[in-house]
């Protein structure tokens, strides 16, 4: 049976002399694993469709198993982002992640339309930081997890001095401070930003300035809690770090 579907390159990987496997993560078919037979020759019409990060339209032979890739339509290649060291690096890591919090064939048109933005938000030259924190803490549903971000996670209280529990699962006042003797101090920056990531609508994205040491405390709280709680391993996280440290370096 042969579809149609918008898609996102989230996954490509080199399959014998001349294929590749591909993981595309669509609109209508949730994520799926194509084989793109002839895409490694540099004359293939499914060569470019297939690089990493490509949105574009694709024809999909499905099967019980891996499908197959007969053609595409490229839509953006975002080229920006494949052209600098650092946006790949941010990028690849939040398709990583969609990767590894998302089974197959289990269609959520929401998260197509918050991987798409995401994308293109850092292909036009957003912070790609703030931007990934903010979908990593938007795709935290999806994996089940639901911090407690608009009140104190033990007394329910949404006015006072807040820190973050990793143990409670979100935000403590200074009230419930002894409910967790390792609390997390974090400044009221990073307290308001981490609910505005949380719950607003990435459609309303404007022009974020954010110091360093936030930054750093979001990084933190987000990370640990990943740890904590998610069950993933990214390889590209270590990339990502790698990166980051170089850059300071610069």
């Amino acid at each position: 049976m042969l579809q149609k579907c918008e898609g996102i390159v989230i996954r490509s990987t080199d399959y014998g002399e001349s294929n590749k496997v591909v993981t595309l993560y669509t609109r209508e078919l949730g994520k799926v694993g194509v084989m793109a037979k002839g895409a490694k020759k540099p004359n293939s019409r499914l060569s470019a469709i297939t690089q990493l990060f490509t949105h574009g339209y694709f024809l999909v032979q499905k099967g019980s198993g891996l499908g197959s890739l007969q053609q595409g339509e490229m839509i953006s290649s975002l080229r920006s982002i494949r052209e600098d060291i650092f946006l790949t690096a941010y990028s690849s890591y939040i398709v990583e992640l969609t990767d590894k919090s998302t089974d197959d064939r289990k269609v959520n048109p929401y998260l197509f339309e918050l991987l798409h933005q995401t994308l293109n938000y850092i292909n036009e030259g957003y912070d790609p930081e703030v931007l990934m924190n903010i979908y990593e803490l938007k795709i935290l549903n999806v994996l089940g997890l639901h911090p407690i971000l608009n009140q104190c996670a033990v007394c329910g209280s949404i006015d006072g001095q807040f820190s973050f529990s990793i143990r409670e699962g979100g935000f403590l006042c200074h009230r419930c401070l002894d409910k967790d003797p390792y609390h997390l101090k974090i400044s009221p920056a990073t307290v308001k930003l981490l609910r505005i990531f949380y719950y607003f609508d990435l459609n309303r994205l404007g022009t974020i300035s954010i110091k360093d040491e936030t930054k750093d405390e979001l990084r933190k709280i987000i990370w640990t809690y990943y740890e904590e709680y998610s069950g993933l391993y990214l390889k590209t996280k270590k990339f990502l770090h790698s990166i980051k440290q170089f850059r300071q370096l610069l």
